[in-house]
């Protein structure tokens, strides 16, 4: 039992010395993971792949940063980073179609 203990003491101690190192680095993190995903963004917009929620998972992110919710920030902007560089795949991918002509305007 006394085993137990120590091993729980422990790892609790430990995990508080990486949380408090974790933490110093995720707003960093955070800003490196909204750079990208703003990034991506402008490369969907621009090849006409932008989907629709990627804006509103970046606003969630800045708003969960700003709560001092990094984790659940990180999470959105790679999300957000995700959506934006499969809506450029997906644009890329379907350039060469050849559609109906009353799929056309």
């Amino acid at each position: 039992m006394l085993k137990k203990v120590l091993m729980v003491s422990t790892f609790a101690i430990a995990s508080s010395f990486a949380t408090t190192s974790f933490a110093e680095e995720t707003a960093d993190t955070l800003k490196a993971a909204t750079d990208a995903a703003v990034a991506s963004q402008k490369a969907a917009k621009a090849a006409g792949g932008e989907w629709r929620d990627i804006g509103k998972f970046l606003k969630k992110s800045a708003e969960a940063g700003a709560a001092g919710d990094f984790d659940k920030a990180v999470k959105l902007a790679k999300k957000a980073d995700d959506q934006a560089q499969m809506g450029k795949a997906q644009m890329e991918g379907q350039a060469n179609l050849d559609f109906p002509a009353y799929f056309t305007k």
